[in-house]
């Protein structure tokens, strides 16, 4: 971790618990966010190395028509099988950390927020100076993921359970926000937390070095 340079805030917390939500609220404020779900899919566009390598690993079915990642049914793979949640992971996170570590050099700031879902499993836990969890009820993640994406609650169930726990997430919680609120309550807490960091972001930058 750097002595000088942007506040790196790891912003994570489990499938639907908000984490796109209070992302775009720092986002509205001017601070830098790089998301890496967003570099997820950047990685797997057609043509690209990844793209290839986890056709040769699950299968030519594992594309759409178009060529393009069939995401629906690689989830429900990957899910459904943790040797092949590990081989997926194998390709994609060493170019995902790449990329997120040049978007964060690249994007200034005072400070910034790095989104990253999986964080409590990531060697990316490392790259932070803090880490922001955005929490809420198991309850609620599963009332929002059926909602959002139609699953069946046994789907929905299953991705829950692959993921790290609610209280290892907290565990590693620099900073908690709770979302099993309002919008409106989520938006006073990232007021809150925005001035924070940016009083860390000048204390960080005033250090010996």
């Amino acid at each position: 971790m750097e002595s000088n340079g942007p506040l790196r805030i790891g912003l994570t917390g489990g499938i639907a618990s908000g984490k796109s939500l209070v992302a775009d609220m720092f986002a509205a404020k001017g601070v830098p966010v790089i998301d890496t779900d967003i570099i997820a899919r950047d990685v797997v566009r057609p043509g690209e190395p990844a793209l290839q390598e986890i056709e040769q690993q699950f299968g030519a079915d594992i594309l759409d028509p178009d060529g393009r990642l069939d995401r629906r049914r690689l989830r429900d793979l990957v899910f459904a099988d943790d040797g092949k949640r590990r081989a997926l992971e194998a390709i994609l996170h060493p170019r995902i950390r790449s990329e997120a570590v040049r978007q964060s050099a690249a994007a200034g700031g005072d400070y910034q927020i790095i989104v990253v879902p999986l964080l409590v499993e990531s060697p990316m836990r490392h790259f932070m100076d803090r880490t922001l969890v955005v929490d809420c009820s198991e309850q609620t993640q599963l009332e929002r993921l059926l909602e959002r994406d139609t699953e069946t609650k046994e789907q929905a169930r299953r991705i829950l359970a692959a993921q790290a726990s609610r209280k290892a997430r907290l565990s590693i919680a620099d900073d908690v926000l709770d979302n099993d609120g309002t919008k409106k309550e989520a938006a006073a807490q990232v007021e809150r937390l925005h001035h924070r960091y940016l009083e860390l972001a000048k204390k960080k930058n005033r250090a010996p070095r």
